[in-house]
């Protein structure tokens, strides 16, 4: 089978799906959310970053996208359907391709507009906080957190591939993004840039410090995806479905 049939079928079970569409919309509604809330914080601090707090929405945010990842490849092991997926697209390389490529379009094209949302009602609250802000580094924020929110929501796939079970992929990486991540990162130092949302995390910064600026720090959390995913590609080629 050709991919382009492959790729309309995967895409019309995202728009299928409700809580795929209520993921989506979950992105956008709680990070333009927080960054609202975040401009209107006190900017006085010696360690304020505008652009950071214009796009720090995107803490929270990132949650519906791992969980729109992870519900896109989950819902495949519901009620044995992968076995009438590979029964119809026995390639199975190829409908992981479609697959992925369903999770990254939409989540990419969400990110974009979100992060662009999140900028407009976070510099409203900032005002002249805001001020000191490039076109350059405006740019390169939105850019940067629309690749993010689409690697996370791709390492979750990759993730949920190899677990088999969107339950466990989510039970492993939100506490890890929410806790663990910041335990290690006070206690292990440069270390922890280099853990899959702390370095992509970077973009979202004016300034930086570390190991890692801005795109080296998205290719870090790219590799952590890749590794992800080819994980879960494993799973399915040496597993019979």
């Amino acid at each position: 089978m050709d991919l382009a049939p492959v790729l309309r079928a995967e895409a019309l079970k995202v728009l299928t799906l409700r809580s795929l569409c209520g993921a989506l919309l979950a992105l956008f509604a709680a990070t333009t959310a927080f960054s609202a809330l975040a401009g209107v914080a006190d900017t006085s601090a010696p360690e304020f970053d505008p652009l950071f707090t214009a796009l720090s929405g995107v803490m929270p945010g990132q949650i519906a996208a791992i969980a729109f990842g992870a519900v896109v490849v989950s819902s495949e092991y519901q009620g044995n359907g992968i076995r009438l997926t590979l029964a119809a697209v026995p390639q199975r390389g190829r409908w992981f391709a479609a697959k992925l490529a369903v999770v990254a379009v939409p989540a990419l094209g969400v990110g974009l507009v979100t992060a662009l949302a999140a900028l407009f009602a976070a510099r409203a609250g900032l005002g002249a906080a805001a001020g000191g802000l490039t076109a350059g580094e405006q740019i390169r924020g939105v850019v940067g957190c629309g690749i993010y929110l689409m690697l996370m929501a791709l390492f979750a796939a990759g993730l949920t591939a190899l677990f088999r079970s969107g339950v466990a992929t989510l039970s492993t990486l939100v506490p890890f993004i929410l806790v663990v991540s910041f335990v290690i990162g006070d206690a292990a130092g440069t270390v922890a840039d280099f853990l899959p949302d702390r370095a992509g995390q970077t973009v979202l910064h004016q300034t930086y410090e570390g190991a890692l600026g801005p795109w080296t720090g998205l290719a870090v959390t790219a590799l952590w995806t890749a590794a992800a995913l080819l994980a879960g590609f494993w799973r399915l080629r040496s597993r019979d479905a």
